[in-house]
């Protein structure tokens, strides 16, 4: 793999690219299986988003999701259309439309996470277990490194659903802090 002081004989397989292309792969195995649900990445975005950040107006979940927002308008619709999600309005400071998932979103987008778990699982097949748990962490770092040098804050919160042993809540714990998985503080980290 080429970094800069081995002379690999390709600077495309610095791991910018490397990763560049690995997200291209993800993002064409998760549209691809959006679609045979009828679904698009926006649709996901929408769902996601009202899952775990909740109910949200129309106009402020429409400048959260990178998207044109025509586009966003339209998937929203889709969503209202199919009991995906729930409006109501609301008269705090003029009338406003909140949108909510309703059960039959969270169901829907559980089933879109175990799509995910088979294309992780697909694209990953050839690591084992402990370099998965390896190249998770890793890639977390970076996107928290990431992150902070565009002035974003990582989402650093557990997902729900997971079950972690003493010693990865431990490193739960001192990543969510800003430290490392054995504790030393992460480059760019004050302490």
């Amino acid at each position: 793999m080429y970094d800069g002081r081995q002379g690999s004989s390709s600077p495309f397989e610095q791991s910018v690219y490397l990763l560049s292309e690995a997200g291209r792969a993800v993002d064409r195995l998760l549209a691809q299986r959006l679609e045979h649900r009828g679904l698009t990445p926006v649709h996901h975005a929408l769902l996601s988003a009202l899952s775990q950040l909740g109910p949200h107006g129309r106009d402020d979940l429409t400048a959260r999701i990178e998207a044109p927002a025509a586009e966003v308008g339209q998937a929203l619709d889709d969503l209202l259309s199919a009991r995906l999600l729930q409006a109501m309005v609301v008269h705090v400071g003029g009338r406003q439309e909140v949108l909510t998932v309703t059960a039959s979103g969270e169901s829907a987008l559980e089933v879109l996470h175990a799509d995910a778990s088979t294309a992780q699982d697909d694209l990953l097949a050839s690591l084992t277990k402990g370099q998965r748990v390896e190249l998770n962490s890793l890639l977390r770092r970076v996107c928290a490194a990431a992150a902070r040098g565009a002035g974003q804050a990582p989402p650093l919160r557990e997902p729900s659903g997971w079950t972690l042993t003493r010693g990865a809540r431990r490193t739960w714990s001192r990543v969510r802090e800003g430290a490392g998985p054995a504790g030393e503080p992460h480059a760019g980290t004050a302490h």
